[in-house]
């Protein structure tokens, strides 16, 4: 698991907050989601959850994700082909590109293609209000 050297997200407030119960469990799967920086799917959450306390069932991952994202405090993705995958909520725009052959999500940001939407849309008469970009690649072999 890749662990963000930055502020965590206090998923546990947050929650607490909107009137949750935080049960044993829940708080396992909501210190691991605070600690990550990649887009775990359900199942890759149950892991690291399970190595810390073998009685987390899948479907309280389930029920804990699904509530995060009512909540706001998570983004769900469904990149093509693939299981729906987590990230927090929050923070700075940015997109992704997921490598084909390894399911790696990779993100960035670029002001080039933030000002060439924006433009697209003035052209056509609109203003964005939501976006999300997703670029799939294969990895260049190197020659």
């Amino acid at each position: 698991m890749n662990e963000t050297a930055g502020p965590q997200k206090d998923y546990e407030q947050d929650l607490r907050r909107a009137g949750v119960r935080i049960t044993r469990p829940r708080q396992v799967i909501l210190r691991i989601l605070s600690k990550t920086e990649d887009h775990p799917d359900a199942m890759e959450i149950f892991q690291r959850a399970s190595e810390v306390d073998p009685s987390i069932s899948l479907s309280t991952v389930y029920r804990t994700m699904k509530l995060l994202e009512e909540k706001g405090a998570i983004h769900r993705h469904a990149f093509e082909g693939g299981r729906a995958r987590f990230e927090q909520a929050g923070g700075e725009h940015h997109d992704h590109l997921i490598d084909i052959d390894t399911g790696d999500v990779i993100e960035f940001h670029s002001t080039r293609i933030e000002a060439l939407q924006d433009e697209i849309a003035k052209s056509l008469g609109y203003d964005i209000v939501h976006h999300r970009l997703e670029l799939y690649g294969k990895k260049r072999r190197k020659r």
